[in-house]
């Protein structure tokens, strides 16, 4: 589904992304996780099309991206719905109009299948009833919930989850991660999570790939990277503060 070859990105002296190699199957959940600064944000935007790669290939359901138009990117990101880390929603809409928004200015639904999908979308994340309430009404859990019904609601090949269980209590952060895989069994999407948790990675994925310094050190299942003899990746997952993380 998606093939990412040796991508390169700077940002004049800071080189972020060092030559990633990335391949995700067609219906799987992979967790990208890594340190704050290795490249998470860039590497999604780059995949997105919102920034250009200096150098490397991305493929999206077997078309190359890096040199498509602005018209030929947009059909690509309709592929795409996105979770950010902190729901993004419009403040001043309420839960349902956020639900609708993209549907309403990038489809020709019709209003009646617009109000289909919005509370078909409600009702998989588990929200019944809260179509006329506020973002400021909700709590932290909710809003992502309505972030996720809003990415499922345009249906979705692929949905990028940017870190889903931060800024919410464990037990919350517990749900999004059972939400994340009823959206693979449900729907059948790919998924990509960017996130520190390596609880919530160890539970929704199928593979775990790690970022480290701009490159994709290592990638196995959760088992595999539970076992890793990888002192990079150790000193990671097991949340040593004991010195910087570093070459070995």
């Amino acid at each position: 589904m998606i093939k990412i070859v040796d991508v390169h990105k700077s940002f004049r002296e800071n080189h972020v992304l060092r030559g990633v190699y990335l391949d995700i199957e067609k219906g799987e959940t992979r967790v990208i996780c890594g340190q704050s600064g290795s490249g998470k944000s860039v590497l999604i935007k780059t995949l997105i099309g919102l920034m250009k790669p200096d150098k490397g290939e991305i493929w999206v359901d077997g078309v190359e991206i890096t040199s498509l138009s602005e018209d030929e990117l947009f059909k690509i990101r309709r592929k795409f719905g996105l979770l950010f880390q902190n729901a993004a929603l419009f403040d001043s809409l309420t839960v349902a109009e956020n639900v609708s928004f993209g549907l309403e200015r990038y489809t020709d639904l019709p209003l009646p299948e617009i109000r289909r999908r919005v509370h078909e979308a409600l009702e998989l994340v588990g929200l019944r009833g809260v179509e006329n309430l506020m973002p400021h009404e909700l709590s932290g859990g909710m809003k992502k919930r309505v972030g996720l019904a809003r990415a499922i609601a345009y249906r979705p090949e692929i949905i990028l989850y940017d870190e889903p269980s931060t800024g919410i209590d464990p037990i919350r952060a517990d749900a999004i991660n059972d939400l994340i895989i009823t959206m693979k069994e449900e729907i059948g999407v790919t998924s990509i999570v960017i996130t520190h948790d390596m609880v919530s990675a160890y539970k929704v994925a199928d593979r775990i790939s790690m970022l480290y310094q701009g490159k994709i050190i290592v990638t196995g299942t959760p088992e595999e990277i539970k076992q890793t003899s990888n002192p990079i990746v150790k000193q990671f997952i097991t949340g040593s503060a004991v010195g910087p993380i570093k070459e070995y």
